[in-house]
């Protein structure tokens, strides 16, 4: 779907000029979108190269071959962007056969068009594609001007979701995310998608989730499983859609136990049960939060700051930057340790930035249940520890109303009458949006 300019960047007053660095990083990333055609073929899904470097140095081995044939079976298995496939033959449990729609996975995938009774096709090209890339590494055209980063489905791992940190998310917390977006990053509220477009959207989102998941999954076991190193070791164990041989064993228990974390993540929510106060009661719980935010147990104050202003420095990074940096023993800001893998597709590695709570802007929902869940399982795939529930104090965790008070003191920071609270004059300047 070409995309319009509806000015001369060379011209008065649109002068080059009068643009930030930031702005025009984005007008290319449009124009390198714009170029690639929302109704153009695309015949493939790039292989993980980043995750074939990231193997190579973690294994000591050539992870070529591995990766090769690991791209191979995927195809076998998933399709191509413009004819994906649910691999429902593939899997042991006849329940995780539906997990994706075939009809939704349909609309979602390939070029950009519409039917004579409206149904819109090409729903991820149109909408998502931009960000997240073909493959949802989280690299498309428009990546690289956003902070955070769009997500890397292929990981596996979520941010936002009702399940335990180490779980996936359910669909209803997919499509909460997409009807609602991300406030405070680039990730916008499809408020307006008809509700069989977010469903399509879902299913596609798990699709390149579990596709992907597998495909970096397939390719360490090759080598740990398998002895891959500059190719198979021989045709029997060769990773393989051809039934009846050790390779294509590993890749049925491969696929089965990524496609089960989906199916269990239902099982794994997080209970919390809310109540409210008002007057007194609540002041008072409020307090109790604002110690405990800046008390020894919780200590939300060693990364978000004093007040919550989102000013403590911290040099960490999330887990898909560490997986290809410090993990390795590289250094985020050598630019030639990361060459490689910047070439390869990589994003440039960028310290995590603690949210400034003041601005009462919550990326996961701004609902007492979610901050709850926040605080008991952290964020996963970034350095937000979670807090260890306990039935009684004992100076190593929280108990349950103490959650509950730490909750109300985050709700309440961002109030005006709340600021100063603890007598801490919380200024309004922090992190911006």
């Amino acid at each position: 779907m070409p995309v319009i300019l509806r000015f001369n960047p060379l011209s008065e007053p649109y002068s080059m000029a009068r643009y930030t660095v930031r702005q025009l990083y984005l007008i290319a990333a449009i124009l390198s979108a714009s170029s690639i055609g929302c109704d153009v073929a695309v015949d493939q899904f790039p292989a993980n190269e980043v995750f074939s470097l990231t193997l190579a140095r973690t294994r000591s081995v050539p992870a070529d071959a591995a990766r090769n044939d690991a791209n191979e079976v995927v195809t076998s298995l998933f399709g191509t962007p413009d004819e994906p496939q649910w691999p429902s033959e593939w899997l042991d449990n006849e329940g995780l056969a539906g997990l994706v729609n075939a009809e939704y996975l349909s609309r979602a995938a390939g070029a950009v068009s519409s039917e004579e009774d409206g149904t819109h096709l090409g729903l991820f090209r149109e909408h998502c594609v931009t960000c997240h890339g073909v493959a949802g590494d989280g690299a498309g055209p428009a990546s690289a001007t956003q902070n955070p980063y769009p997500r890397d489905f292929r990981h596996g791992v979520f941010k936002w979701k009702s399940t335990e940190r180490g779980d996936k998310p359910t669909r209803d917390d997919l499509v909460s995310l997409l009807k609602h977006g991300v406030p405070g990053t680039g990730m916008p509220a499809f408020t307006l998608l008809a509700n069989d477009d977010i469903e399509a959207l879902t299913d596609y989102v798990i699709y390149l989730s579990v596709r992907g998941e597998f495909e970096r999954r397939l390719m360490a076991a090759a080598i740990d499983q398998l002895d891959y190193e500059e190719s198979a070791p021989d045709e029997e164990a060769k990773l393989t859609v051809e039934q009846g041989t050790e390779g294509s064993e590993v890749v049925r228990d491969v696929l089965n136990r990524v496609v089960r974390g989906w199916g269990q993540a239902q099982a794994s929510e997080v209970p919390s049960t809310y109540r409210e106060l008002e007057g007194e009661p609540l002041r008072e719980s409020v307090l109790r939060g604002d110690k405990i935010f800046h008390g020894p147990i919780a200590n939300c104050v060693g990364c978000h700051g004093p007040g919550g202003n989102g000013q403590a420095v911290t040099l960490d990074y999330d887990d898909w930057a560490k997986e290809y940096s410090t993990r390795l023993g590289l250094d985020p800001n050598d630019r030639d340790a990361m060459r490689p893998f910047r070439k390869a597709g990589a994003l440039r590695p960028r310290p995590v930035q603690p949210r400034n709570l003041q601005l009462g802007v919550f990326r996961g929902g701004s609902e007492p249940e979610t901050l709850y869940r926040r605080i008991t399982e952290g964020i996963a795939g970034t350095p937000m520890p979670a807090v260890a529930v306990v039935e009684e104090p004992n100076g190593l965790g929280l108990t349950d109303d103490q959650i509950w008070d730490l909750v109300r003191y985050l709700r309440a920071a961002p109030a005006a009458d709340q600021r100063s609270v603890s007598g801490k004059n919380v200024s309004d300047e922090g992190e911006q949006p």
